[in-house]
């Protein structure tokens, strides 16, 4: 599981918090999945004397899925690998933010070739 993690923080943009409304990508040993999941609430778990909290999530399959679970900081934030019924799983938020940002002047140009190039995320498949 921790070489996998290390292969997906080269390829995954992370964030390093998670806040309510945030993708998460959640990876499990058994059963193996590799999904992504909406946090829909962040509540203290107030029964405990250490940082727990319920991170609602709404799983994205067909059909959606609603789960809560019990983490720590570290464990919701994927600082650290943690367990659930005896099997690894791994959280942390994926920053959607694009990783190229319009410049300032970009949308007051109206000549189209006058425009910078920008580069693009898609590829042309043929």
């Amino acid at each position: 599981m921790e070489k996998l993690v290390e292969e997906l923080q080269q390829i995954v943009p992370f964030k390093e918090s998670t806040d309510i409304d945030d993708i998460v990508l959640i990876v499990a040993k058994e059963p193996q999945m590799l999904v992504y999941a909406l946090v829909t609430d962040i509540t203290r778990d107030t029964t405990r004397k250490d940082e727990w909290w319920h991170l609602a999530l709404t799983f994205l399959t067909v059909p959606p899925q609603e789960v809560t679970w019990t983490l720590r900081t570290a464990q919701m934030t994927g600082m650290e690998i943690f367990t659930m019924g005896g099997e690894d799983r791994f959280v942390k938020a994926v920053n959607l933010t694009p990783a190229i940002a319009p410049g300032p002047d970009d949308s007051l140009i109206d000549d189209e070739s006058s425009k910078p190039k920008k580069e693009s995320f898609l590829k042309r498949v043929k």
